[in-house]
């Protein structure tokens, strides 16, 4: 179940290297609200390195409109073209970069887990989430965006929402020592 908050700022990125999204949830009780979504547009740069500059003072700028109390960001899946990947890894470093400036939490979450956790299914489409982010948000047709990298970072975010609330699950032990000094309640001695 969601613990309610009195009100917090969620801003979700879906990092891109052409076309990096973003949306803005707020959070009032438990129940979520769209406030922004839009992308920052690449394509007019050429140079990687301005495209970061870019990247950087376009997320301040959406981190001071905001204020945000979180950042969600979607980690860079494992593709075949390692140029891309690092690309697309400096690109979500600069993001997170920025949020860092300004003490922002981060979380990552993969593509499937954001899937996952709007749609039901792990390899859903990029317009089935934005179809069920619509429904959800209850925001109006009108108001979806060309690009369904907007969607994606509003998916982050509420991706974020909905893990609110959900204990920590601990990733495991490092053997028996390690159990132990965190479970003095469930071993005899």
């Amino acid at each position: 179940m969601i613990q309610p908050v009195k009100e917090k700022i969620i801003l979700g990125i879906d990092p891109g290297t052409t076309i990096m999204g973003y949306g803005v949830l707020r959070v009032a009780g438990v129940k979520p609200e769209m406030i922004a979504m839009g992308v920052i547009d690449l394509r007019k740069f050429g140079d990687h390195y301005l495209k970061l500059r870019h990247i950087h003072e376009r997320v301040l700028g959406i981190i001071e409109s905001y204020l945000p109390d979180e950042l969600a960001i979607e980690a860079p899946f494992f593709g075949k073209n390692v140029q891309s990947m690092l690309k697309l890894g400096r690109a979500q470093g600069v993001a997170m970069a920025a949020a860092l400036s300004r003490d922002i939490p981060i979380t990552e979450y993969a593509p499937l887990k954001i899937k996952m956790a709007i749609t039901g299914n792990g390899q859903a489409s990029k317009e089935q989430v934005a179809d069920m982010l619509q429904r959800m948000l209850r925001f109006p047709k009108e108001e979806m965006p060309v690009f369904m990298d907007a969607t994606d970072g509003l998916a982050a975010a509420y991706c974020h929402f909905l893990q609110m609330g959900r204990p920590v699950v601990e990733k495991g032990y490092h053997g028996w020592k390690d159990f132990i000094a965190k479970n003095p309640d469930k071993v005899k001695r």
